[in-house]
């Protein structure tokens, strides 16, 4: 667990440990959820995508995958 100091200011700095944790690089955004049980939550914000933004968004990396790989990595992400 990690402690956080607030400043006069009422802000507080996550640490880089944090941040890399959460896949946030310079000027990303964090968003925070309040809980009923008086905690709070911190997670990534994530862009919003279109399904049509995502044909051909491997291809502009020069990544190829075959119909079979890319089933495989959708049932592992969706798991």
């Amino acid at each position: 667990m990690t402690t956080l100091q607030v400043t006069a200011d009422g802000q507080l700095t996550l640490q880089q440990e944090l941040l890399r944790h959460l896949g946030v690089l310079s000027g990303g955004k964090v968003e925070a959820e309040q809980l009923p049980n008086g905690g709070v939550v911190i997670r990534a914000t994530r862009k919003k995508r279109n399904v049509r933004e995502l044909f051909g968004l491997l291809k502009d990396k020069g990544i190829s995958l075959s119909l079979e790989e890319i089933e495989e990595n959708t049932r592992k992400g969706w798991a």
